[in-house]
């Protein structure tokens, strides 16, 4: 069985300005992919869009408008055989802090509202239109969705709470929502990436002193990863007709210690 052919399709890359999201965006559209780059960063957005030969929409992936935009977009482009789910957001704090006062309510909601409930409120809604396309295959394929997790899923680490919990359901939902969609011929899979090097660390002297201070705690290569090493293992989930329902730890073997 051959591979997962993306030529004349189109897909759709939440969080696809910068990151992991830009280099998967990247490679699928050198994989003959037409890509709709959905993120809330309209400067950056616009111009991977259009570089790609793409569009761009601007996207908060919790809003149901927001999704069917997307889709809309991509399904004039071509038949929607793959979304790429990586937009997301961290906020650091602990359950109570040294005061014992108690995490803010609302940005432990606001975490999950983007993480959690934006993953499946996009996979949700391109699996509506992807089961309405002609298969690619014997199989019956008509496409896969990858989802981003974390290692934080895992190992999260102290004042993680939120972001580990968001994680934590993505990788969860990851085999029930493959089950579901195995009756149209949709694969889901997720990948949880431990330390990458992606722009939340910012740019300069003291930025990459502290990216390379974290590389230390990696097991090998003792280095940060990077989107487009993401990316490869992104394309692997989209084109591999065998790969389902899996979670796959991309961190270098590194298991993040408490702080």
């Amino acid at each position: 069985m051959p591979r997962m052919n993306l030529e004349g399709s189109s897909s759709i890359i939440t969080g696809g300005a910068s990151g992991i999201g830009e280099a998967s965006a990247r490679q699928l559209a050198a994989a003959g992919s037409r890509v709709v780059v959905a993120d809330l960063n309209e400067e950056k957005g616009q111009a991977v869009a259009s570089e790609l030969g793409g569009l761009f929409v601007k996207c908060d992936v919790s809003s149901t408008d927001d999704a069917d935009a997307a889709v809309a977009a991509a399904s004039e482009m071509g038949p929607l055989r793959a979304l790429v789910n990586s937009a997301g957001i961290g906020m650091a704090g602990r359950t109570i802090d040294r005061s014992n006062v108690p995490f803010d309510l609302g940005i432990y909601t606001k975490v999950i509202e983007i993480n959690l409930i934006g993953t499946f409120n996009m996979l949700s809604r391109s699996a509506a239109a992807m089961a309405q396309t002609d298969p690619v295959d014997d199989d019956g394929s008509r496409g896969a969705i990858v989802n981003m997790a974390s290692a934080a899923a895992f190992d999260g680490q102290i004042g993680q709470a939120a972001y580990s919990s968001s994680k934590g359901g993505v990788v969860g939902m990851t085999l029930p929502v493959a089950r579901d969609l195995s009756a149209v011929g949709i694969r889901v899979n997720t990948i949880a990436p431990g330390l990458i090097d992606t722009p939340i660390y910012g740019t300069g002297e003291q930025s990459d002193q502290f990216k390379a201070h974290l590389g230390q705690s990696v097991l090998f290569p003792k280095r940060l990863g990077s989107g487009e090493e993401l990316a490869f293992a992104v394309m692997e989930c989209i084109t591999n007709p065998y790969l389902n329902a899996e979670t796959i730890r991309l961190d270098g073997g590194i298991r993040m210690p408490p702080k």
